[in-house]
């Protein structure tokens, strides 16, 4: 069964990723892409799903993991009575194909090691063909199911029952290198991989990508900062250049619900907010990548917009339930855990992402970043069809599959679009329509101050005719909608601390109200509790941030990694891991901290 979801490291070359657990298991890798198909899929099942797992053999073997250095390089030192092992695994970057390394260095003694891999495409799906070249040294074993191959080389392994496995010693100083190869399966075998290289290339590249940002970051998060930024760029596609919201799908939300999606997309909203937050650490690059993609997904008629694409700019992303992996811990049948494919909320109608990419946009020229003909004409084109559906109700931030409601997040982003066409007119010296879009701009205020506040609170309200709160409510401030302070946010903060917050945390709305279409049940959302944290420390109350920011880091795995949410009960973390929205929610929470301490 797989283990908890804290209990898996990262490893990724920013095309796809893979996790591998404690217990040295790789149980979940999607080749070549994060949204393939899975060939490790033991995650949402179990080792029939397929998996690759190294680790001593000895029943007293512990292990302790660190990542070596800015990047994803794992390193597992493990400790035996016989002997201590380091088995580092990590996926090359900068070759423009797709290897997984493990590679076992003997420290002392000398430690015998389980080798098994269960190779299952297709979503465990398909078992492929394979054969072994015994010949060649080291040995080679080819996998190839229809469209995919894979070439694994080291140590020879004895196959059974559709499996690998095998065992061989390490003693000290030697060291024993195992090589997975992704290749098209109509390609000749791709060339062994020169390991040493690949590992040196990889940590330089992480390592001088993380200086070309700006981190002057509170000592106290910095470690936990830089882990988020590099998480941040793990899940941005080297190639194209789309930000992927997690690494995974169908992780559970709700531990015995079905509240299970697909998260290997590109989220305008997520990704927006991702380029905005390198934009205050002086990514450049990233930014510039980021508005090439969004011009390249969203490029046509906007009113085909659509709020989240693939990695490539992909629009057809239908929603399917699987049957071929069991689901997170074994639990696949009705009602619990379903593992899905695809996400339906790319069919649905949220007007705020226009706001967030018009957030991006205006990122970008405040870092310097000029417009061209077709970036601007692309935002005025966004902005004209704002002007038609603003007032339309929507499924807003969280993606309610409810009915529709006039959501006052999604008024005040589609407020924020307006605003920022119209300083970049008058900032930036750009043309449109300025005069049009400064009075929809004033008029969907006017709109917000007269039907998005409670009247018996003087908080703002989760959407028009509503009596609740939403944790959304938190981002209007971010957006310049109203002050840290304003008396409305003050109220909106009250009730949230009142009725959202549980055991320390922050829900997203009140489950089970019948607005999101879906049963009673969820787990605090990391990225709310984070916002509030943003809220507290631009209001004054830096004590009450830090002691909310120092909650949070203490729900990180030993590795910095947070997943989309927390179970403060069970004390584990739930949801797909790692989230992005989790991880920029954190680099600003931590920002917001900063600016109140230099400025206080």
């Amino acid at each position: 069964m797989s283990l908890a979801i804290e209990d898996y490291a990262l490893i990724g070359d920013c095309f796809t990723a893979g996790l591998v657990g404690t217990d040295g298991s790789i149980d979940w890798l999607c080749l070549p892409r994060f949204d393939s198909p899975s060939v490790f899929g033991a995650l949402l099942g179990d080792e029939d799903g397929g998996r690759w797992l190294l680790a001593p053999t000895a029943a007293d073997a512990r292990a302790e993991r660190r990542y070596d250095g800015a990047g994803f390089t794992l390193v597992n030192r493990w400790t035996t009575s016989s002997g201590e092992v380091e088995v580092t695994d990590v996926m090359p970057i900068g070759r423009g194909r797709v290897d997984v390394v493990r590679r076992v260095r003997g420290i002392r003694g000398s430690v015998e090691l389980k080798h098994e891999i269960r190779l299952r495409f297709d979503y465990g799906a398909t078992v492929p063909w394979v054969s072994q070249n015994r010949d060649r040294d080291p040995v080679e074993l080819v996998a190839i199911a229809g469209p995919n191959a894979v070439v694994l080389r080291g140590p020879g392994l004895t196959g059974h029952d559709h499996q690998h496995s095998g065992t061989f010693t390490v003693g000290e100083g030697e060291t024993v290198d195992i090589v997975l190869t992704w290749f098209p399966s109509h390609r000749d075998l791709p060339e062994p991989l020169a390991v040493d290289d690949a590992l040196e290339r990889t940590r330089r590249w992480w390592q001088d990508w993380l200086d070309r940002g700006v981190h002057d970051d509170d000592p106290r998060y910095q470690d936990q900062v830089l882990r988020s930024l590099l998480v941040l760029r793990a899940l941005t596609h080297e190639s194209t250049g789309g930000i992927a919201a997690a690494a995974t799908t169908s992780l559970p939300e709700q531990f015995g619900g079905g509240r299970n999606w697909d998260y290997r997309f590109v989220w305008l909203r997520d990704a927006a907010l991702t380029i905005s937050v390198l934009a205050q650490h002086d990514f450049e690059g990233e930014v510039d990548r980021w508005r090439q993609w969004v011009m390249r997904a969203i490029a046509g008629d906007p009113a085909d917009v659509q709020i989240m694409y693939g990695l490539g700019g992909e629009r057809w992303l239908p929603e399917r339930e699987i049957d071929s992996l069991a689901g997170y811990q074994g639990a696949g049948s009705p009602p619990a855990h379903p593992v899905r494919v695809g996400n339906a909320a790319s069919e649905q109608f949220q007007s705020d992402v226009i706001g967030e990419v018009m957030l991006a946009f205006s990122a970008a020229r405040d870092v310097g970043l000029p417009e061209d003909e077709v970036s601007w004409g692309l935002q005025k084109a966004l902005l004209g069809h704002l002007e038609k559906v603003w007032a339309i109700p929507d499924q807003g931030i969280w993606e309610i599959r409810g009915e529709p409601r006039a959501f006052t997040h999604s008024r005040v982003m589609s407020w924020a679009a307006f605003d920022r066409g119209v300083e970049a007119v008058e900032k930036h010296g750009l043309h449109g329509p300025v005069r049009r879009w400064a009075e929809l701009r004033d008029s969907i205020r006017h709109s917000i101050d007269q039907n998005h506040v409670d009247a018996a609170t003087g908080a703002f309200v989760q959407y028009a005719g509503s009596d609740q709160v939403d944790a959304a409510l938190l981002q209007l401030p971010q957006v310049g909608f109203c002050a840290p302070d304003d008396p409305r946010m003050l109220a909106t903060v009250a009730r949230i601390e009142t009725e959202l917050m549980h055991d320390g945390f922050v829900d997203r709305y009140v489950s089970g109200s019948g607005v999101d279409g879906l049963p009673a049940g969820e787990n605090p959302f990391t990225a709310c509790s984070l916002w509030l944290a943003e809220q507290y420390a631009r209001s004054g109350r830096r004590a009450d941030a830090t002691r909310l920011i120092d909650r949070v880091v203490g729900i990180a795995s030993d590795l910095g990694l947070m997943s989309e949410e927390y179970d403060p009960r069970a004390r584990r973390q739930a949801g797909n891991t790692p989230q992005a929205l989790s991880h920029l929610a954190f680099v600003r929470a931590v920002d917001a901290l900063s600016d109140a301490e230099l400025t206080r």
